[in-house]
């Protein structure tokens, strides 16, 4: 497995970082040190009937074609990567796969205000053979989906996807891709998951029906047998992985998947959708807490199935050395590689250590960064007083930008009964006059994505006496839209009155959003797990889809502050410290 990665130059495992390295300012020396993976006893033993491949893969890209401001992540140095792994791959006598495990659509506005054209032209060019059909390829209306596969030299793939045509429902997208890699016959199958049915834009959904992926899979396999009789089986799937098949208010996913087959009859599962780096502590079925880019990685096993994701936003590629003899396949290594992403502490790679960007595919995507930053001039909307968003104001008393943020993403193709949007992440004043794309991302800079809640009465009224008591000048004290209620600061409870103008009762169920950051326990605020769900949008962009509907904006419309009371506090505001 891989070594920590240090300016002293310590390398990875694999020879991808060790070139990062060598182009970064590490000596020649130390570079040539750099242990490669070699083929195992077991293999060497093997001779000529074991077999070496390597697949590579991402995930959740969701828009991220170019480097961030800090040179993290971004295609260019995600091709440096892959080059490398395929130069040492093919030097050893092996063959790669790159495969996508979906969503490459939403997140980024230079992608969206451009269909995703640089994304899918960027995958082109890095050399994908494969990709998951993801929920968000279903966030655009049915034309712009079938642009995207025509630009797209690679297959989308899902069996478990259909739609009408002349009164039968037949598949929309390749049920699965056969590859031959160092002779042996490799069937990839692809899935998503069906909750996409409830979690898409309505509009463009409707027309599809989506099955359940482990009842598809079973036909699937059984056609695959009967056709082609591969030699191996991997799931290229976008149903999301959680530990120990504990999906919550989720759709079932990819452990799901697995212990509904027989044992190994799917070798190998690559996902997408929840977003995560699926490491695993030892054999206990849990995530490895907080993992970090420097940190050994362990992918589940399930049922004889390998599961493997590679968190989300090309941070990461993911890097599975297999050998195959003896009948069987066998995973030689395993890590995740990272693209310059932070580490779990937050910080970044100094410059002298980033991955270089590979100039060719910097030249390819540069004409449509330079094209969605002009586009973000775009006049979305007009506010006709300012909205303020000073963090003197919104941290200290509920305004109406807080107020309209939370009501915006409410918004959602299933809207939500009412919103919380911290104060920590507005950060400026949307002022009086026309509002452009790029004001809506200097109020919301952070990219978090939405975040679903579901809870009963009396779950929300715990949860809210934790919320709505976050103590005024901090980045958690919350703007509210959609509820009425009463926050007793020194009793630290709350009385629901209605939420979404119905009377609020204990034994009803309630859906409510807030930012992905908050939901995962940021600004101390309760930590929602399995009772959440990351719906993918970013902030900005529902902000911006909500101003562009709206048109022109008054302040006045959404000064509801009155809507939560404060009372045993200093002032009527909200809870002081």
């Amino acid at each position: 497995m891989n070594t920590s990665l240090r300016p002293s130059c310590l390398l990875h495992t694999g020879s991808a970082i060790a070139l990062t390295l060598a182009l970064s300012g590490c000596s020649k020396e130390k570079v040539e040190k750099a242990p490669k993976t070699t083929a195992s006893v077991a293999c060497q033993a093997a001779g000529d009937d074991c077999k070496r491949f390597t697949l590579l893969h991402t995930n959740d890209h969701h828009g991220r074609f170019w480097h961030g401001p800090r040179g993290e992540y971004g295609m260019a140095a995600r091709k440096t990567i892959l080059d490398q792994i395929r130069k040492e791959v093919a030097e050893q006598g092996g063959e790669t796969l790159l495969l996508s495990g979906g969503d490459i659509n939403t997140g980024v506005p230079e992608s969206d205000l451009q269909d995703a054209e640089p994304d899918f032209i960027g995958m082109n060019h890095l050399g994908y053979d494969a990709m998951a059909v993801g929920n968000h390829e279903f966030d655009n209306p049915l034309t712009v989906m079938d642009k995207q596969r025509g630009w797209s030299k690679f297959p989308w793939l899902s069996a478990n996807i259909y739609r009408q045509v002349d009164g039968e429902w037949q598949r929309y997208f390749e049920p699965y891709k056969l590859f031959e890699v160092q002779g042996l016959k490799l069937a990839v199958v692809g899935l998503t998951t069906e909750q996409t049915a409830d979690i898409g834009n309505p509009e463009f959904v409707e027309a599809f029906k989506f099955t359940s992926p482990q009842d598809e899979a079973q036909g699937i396999l059984a056609e695959l047998e009967e056709k082609y009789q591969p030699d191996l089986v991997f799931g290229l799937t976008h149903m999301g992985h959680y530990e120990n098949g504990v999906h919550g208010s989720n759709a079932p996913g990819d452990v799901a998947l697995a212990k509904s087959l027989k044992p190994g009859q799917i070798q190998a599962i690559i996902g997408g959708h929840s977003q995560l780096p699926v490491c695993m502590e030892g054999e206990t079925g849990k995530y490895v807490k907080d993992y970090g880019r420097d940190e050994p990685c362990k992918p589940d096993r399930q049922n004889g199935t390998w599961i493997m994701q590679a968190y989300e936003w090309g941070k990461f590629v993911g890097r599975a050395d297999f050998e195959y003899y003896g009948g069987k396949l066998h995973l030689a290594h395993y890590e995740l590689v990272p693209v310059n992403t932070e580490t779990k502490f937050g910080s970044y790679y100094p410059p002298h250590m980033l991955t270089p960007k590979d100039p060719e595919t910097l030249e390819l995507l540069r004409p449509y960064q330079r094209n969605g930053q002009m586009k973000l001039r775009e006049e979305i909307g007009v506010a006709k007083a300012n909205f303020i968003g000073e963090r003197k104001a919104v941290r200290y008393q509920a305004t109406p930008l807080g107020i309209m943020i939370a009501h915006a993403q409410t918004q959602l193709s299933v809207p939500a009964d009412f919103g919380i949007m911290n104060s920590g992440g507005i950060r400026t004043t949307i002022k009086k006059g026309p509002i452009r794309y790029r004001d809506v991302l200097e109020v919301l800079p952070f990219s978090n994505s939405v975040t679903v809640a579901e809870m009963n009465g009396a779950e929300l009224k715990k949860y809210l006496s934790k919320v709505a008591l976050m103590t005024q000048g901090s980045g958690g004290f919350a703007h509210f839209s959609g509820i009425k209620m009463t926050v007793d600061c020194k009793a630290k409870d709350v009385d629901i009155n209605t939420v979404g103008d119905k009377p609020f009762k204990l034994e009803d169920n309630y859906r409510f959003t807030l930012p992905s950051y908050n939901a995962a326990g940021g600004n101390k605020y309760p930590k929602l797990k399995e009772k959440a769900r990351d719906t993918g949008f970013i902030d900005a962009d529902m902000l911006y889809q909500f101003i562009k509907k709206h048109d022109t904006l008054d302040p006045v419309d959404y000064d509801r502050a009155k809507d939560v009371r404060y009372i045993n506090s200093r002032n009527s505001d909200g809870c002081g410290g």
